[in-house]
């Protein structure tokens, strides 16, 4: 005597496995839209209109002989902001973006005490790579580059 079709092994067999694939493709749609790379942007036509202008204030930035260095103590960025032709040592916005992550992107103000030093506190330590950009509020001059967190020895942010 014949058992029914649903007590039998084979015809579970070939329902489980597009069933498996269904379920995991399903997860990985889930899994990239949630968490997807952001690596191309979207208003390439300005960005590429606003890297002139970044330029130029990079050019006014080298003309006044300005410089930086920072590095990280856990939870603290430190630079090192060399004032050149500068006055006195300006409040500086410092943009940090990450490369491939752009939600945890974030601009903070900071000063400095009297040796140039500034110092940022953040809730926890940098990892990964990371573009700064240091200007003034004015946003006259631009200095910026590129580090990698934890960096305990001092990097120098060059133009």
């Amino acid at each position: 005597m014949a058992l029914p079709w649903y007590k039998q092994f084979w015809p579970w067999f070939l329902i489980i496995l597009p069933a498996t694939v269904v379920f995991w493709t399903i997860t990985t749609v889930i899994l990239f839209t949630q968490n997807s790379v952001h690596l191309v942007t979207e208003d390439y036509y300005k960005k590429g209109k606003g890297i002139n202008v970044d330029i130029s204030k990079v050019q006014v930035a080298n003309d006044l002989g300005l410089s930086a260095t920072v590095r990280s103590e856990r939870n603290q960025i430190l630079f090192k902001f060399d004032k050149g032709n500068l006055e006195h040592y300006p409040a500086i916005t410092a943009m940090f973006a990450h490369r491939t992550l752009p939600d945890r992107d974030f601009t903070s103000l900071i000063t400095s005490d009297a040796n140039g030093l500034y110092r940022l506190n953040l809730d926890s330590e940098l990892q990964g790579p990371w573009f700064i950009e240091l200007s003034p509020h004015d946003q006259q001059w631009l200095i910026q580059g590129r580090v990698g967190f934890p960096s305990e020895s001092t990097i120098e942010l060059t133009n």
